[in-house]
């Protein structure tokens, strides 16, 4: 299993997320912010739905989250 379709099993759509601290020097969402998990991509990147409007993705091996809820739960 690739770290792709490792995520996609993670973190199904729907999975709220807390973020700690993302690596974005240019946009970050602030650390804190809660969201959605919209869908993840063949990259392995989680697309979000963020609590504030925004609907930037985060990167697993780079960005620090925690998961609130999945979906399923």
């Amino acid at each position: 299993m690739n770290k792709a379709e490792y995520y996609k099993k993670a973190y199904p759509v729907g999975t709220r997320i807390r973020l700690l601290h993302m690596e974005d020097p240019y946009s970050p969402i602030p650390d804190g912010m809660t969201g959605s998990v919209t869908h993840v991509d063949d990259m392995g990147t989680l697309h979000m739905k963020w609590d504030n409007g925004r609907s930037l993705g985060i990167c697993p091996d780079v960005d620090s989250f925690v998961v609130i809820r999945k979906e399923t739960e």
